[in-house]
């Protein structure tokens, strides 16, 4: 069902790691002249072109893309109380983590009279998207916006694909989740038409283009994500979800299947992925699979994501193979399920979340942990981090000089002008002292 790597014996080099690294062959840039057809006829046309290319795509036309305040209303009264206390608990929980991510505001003084204030200014408006394909994601809701308030972003529209189900309406658990944290502009739509309107505007519904889109999607939103930079920014280009387990012998492995599976429904092309130093436990593992696929419900799915060349049981010699074949993966979520998990940290560079121990599952970080879903996925943790707070935040440096602390190096300003042939730049600090 799963493919074995076996890289015991030999001593590989960082390229070597990199080459081992099982990944799925999914290629954005093959997504990018379809979304970008998308983008231009929503620049074009608007909304007509958003509610054409629901029909065509989600299989619904939306009586009208921007959400009315009372179907956001009804959604919040018919919530489930218990998963209405369930997300008021998430809600709580990352609130609190989130806030930890906001840096203080730091004056630097050099000299007399010579000041940097390092201050982080929110963005303005923000664009979230939230996905609505294989399931519903209310938590991604929660993941969204609560950083972008706690940074203290002042402008927030949440896009969401419109529901056939719910005829044309965005899911009403999206909507609710959006109604308990007070988000009023909304809109049913979805995948690169949605990254367009919130990146470029559409005047006739009220919806203002944003400085930055951020939220995960398929291979179309990354798509339309990487072609709208520049008009606004973007978190990350989300793939499939992935998971990386570093196990030893003491490990159960009947968890260790389970945290795999609980990954592998989301997606066919969603990685799951086991380094190990123990080959009983490998075997241990590889049954369990086989089990839990045929049982669960998404057993197709996971069957798929579990037999494709994205997914493996890799045999190291030691644990410190085992972290530096992680670091070259760079794992959207690492679990370290071993004797001494603190330990093996201490070897891990790259990843996006770090789930510690055996009750530490990757399930806890989806929903209730307080940390952030939204993370950098396909190796992107390698360079990038996952969604929080500073993602709505921009550093600022105030530079304040005075007179006397200027003169202070003017003489070197003067000097480096001249050696970079940029001697205006030098002119207009002796202005100051003519």
């Amino acid at each position: 069902m799963i493919q074995n790597i076996d890289l015991r014996g030999l001593q590989l080099s960082p390229a070597e790691l990199l080459a081992a690294v099982p990944r799925a062959a999914t290629d954005v840039s093959a997504a990018s002249e379809i979304a970008a057809e998308l983008i231009a006829d929503v620049r074009a046309r608007g909304e007509v072109a958003l509610l054409d290319q629901a029909e065509r795509l989600d299989r619904v036309r939306p009586e009208a893309v921007r959400v009315p305040a009372e179907h956001v209303d009804q959604a919040v009264a018919a919530l489930d109380p218990a998963v209405r206390r369930a997300i008021e608990e998430t809600i709580r929980r990352v609130r609190r983590a989130s806030a930890a991510q906001v840096p203080p505001a730091v004056t630097t003084t050099l000299a007399d009279g010579a000041t940097i204030l390092q201050r982080w200014q929110p963005i303005g408006r923000v664009g979230l998207y939230v996905p609505g394909g294989k399931a519903v994601y209310p938590s991604s809701v929660v993941m969204n916006v609560v950083p972008a308030q706690v940074a203290g972003v002042g402008s927030i529209a949440l896009a969401s694909p419109p529901q056939n189900a719910f005829d044309g309406r965005v899911h009403p658990t999206i909507l609710a989740v959006a109604g308990l944290l007070g988000i009023a502009e909304i809109y049913a739509m979805g995948g690169a038409g949605a990254v367009a309107a919130l990146a470029y505007g559409v005047p006739a519904i009220g919806l203002d283009p944003v400085q930055l889109v951020t939220g995960p999607g398929n291979v179309y939103v990354a798509a339309a994500k990487r072609l709208i930079r520049g008009q606004a920014g973007i978190d990350a280009e989300a793939g499939p979800t992935d998971i990386l387990v570093i196990a030893d012998a003491a490990a159960d492995p009947s968890l260790i299947a389970a945290d795999l599976v609980s990954q592998a429904e989301h997606d066919e092309l969603a990685a799951a992925v086991l380094v190990t130093d123990s080959a009983d436990l490998a075997v241990a593992v590889e049954e369990k699979l086989g089990e839990l696929a045929e049982s669960t419900a998404h057993s197709g799915r996971v069957t798929a994501a579990l037999g494709g060349t994205q997914s493996a049981i890799v045999l190291v010699d030691d644990l410190g193979v085992a972290a530096a074949f992680s670091n070259a993966f760079g794992p959207e979520h690492l679990e370290i399920q071993t004797s001494e998990p603190e330990t093996t940290l201490v070897l891990i560079e790259n990843a996006g979340a770090i789930f510690l121990g055996p009750n530490s599952p990757v399930s806890l970080g989806d929903y209730a942990a307080g940390s952030n879903h939204v993370l950098p996925t396909g190796g992107q943790a390698r360079f990038s981090a996952g969604l929080g707070a500073s993602t709505f935040l921009r550093s600022q440096q105030i530079v304040s000089y005075s007179r006397e602390a200027l003169r202070e190096v003017a003489d070197h300003i003067a000097a480096l002008s001249t050696a970079e042939a940029l001697p205006a730049h030098g002119d207009a600090v002796a202005a100051r002292f003519a």
